[in-house]
C-alpha cells in the first residue's frame, strides 16, 4: 500500500490550506472594475476607502474572495 499512502499524502498536502495567497495573507477579497476588468486585492489597495479604477477612474466594487462564503469568482 506504499503507493496509495504516497498519493494520499500528496493530496492531503495540496489541500492543506484553502488560502491561495502567500503565508500570512489576510485578504478578504478584491476590488473590481467590471467595465475595465481591473482588479486590486483589498490588502494591496491604497488608503482606507474604496479605490478608484486606475483605468477609468470610477469607484471599484468590493467582492469577497473564493475562500470566504460567497465566491467572488
Amino acid at each position: 500500500m506504499g503507493f496509495i499512502d504516497t498519493v494520499r499524502d500528496v493530496l492531503a498536502a495540496s489541500n492543506a490550506s484553502p488560502a491561495r495567497g502567500g503565508a500570512g495573507d489576510e485578504s478578504a477579497g478584491a476590488y473590481w472594475c467590471h467595465d475595465c476588468d481591473e482588479r486590486i486585492r483589498d490588502v494591496d489597495a491604497p488608503g482606507d476607502g474604496t479605490p478608484d479604477c486606475p483605468a477609468c477612474g470610477d469607484a471599484m466594487e468590493f467582492e469577497r474572495s473564493a475562500a470566504s462564503t460567497g465566491c467572488a469568482c
